[in-house]
């Protein structure tokens, strides 16, 4: 049913920007009712929560990147976005969103891969 599609992923320099967006095209999606979030993991490493939004518009981020990332949503569009500035060589992940659905249910996009390297 819930399907999430993540696109904006590639390769940047040190200090560059990106924008992920992840887009909700399965049926049925009720976006607006989800707390959403993006995830990122490394070869080696478990899967480490960056930020999350709620249906309301609050966000929590990790310490490893608050006031450089923004996350954000469009619930008329069902798109998610995470807005990464300042970017680090240490931010070189896969980058997954995840719907999180009030009766239980979880959701979760494949990734897409983000690369920072000179």
């Amino acid at each position: 049913q819930v399907q999430l599609v993540e696109s904006g992923g590639g390769l940047v320099q040190p200090g560059g920007s990106l924008r992920l967006s992840c887009q909700c095209v399965g049926f049925p999606c009720d976006f607006s009712a989800y707390t959403m979030g993006w995830y990122r993991q490394t070869p080696g490493n478990h899967r480490e929560f960056i930020a999350s939004i709620t249906r309301g518009g609050g966000t929590t981020y990790s310490s490893s990147v608050k006031g450089r990332f923004t996350i954000s949503r469009d619930n008329a569009k069902k798109m998610l976005y995470l807005q990464m500035n300042s970017l680090k060589p240490e931010d070189t992940a896969a980058y997954a969103c995840r719907a999180q659905a009030t009766g239980g249910s979880d959701y979760w996009g494949r990734g897409t891969q983000v690369t920072v390297s000179s």
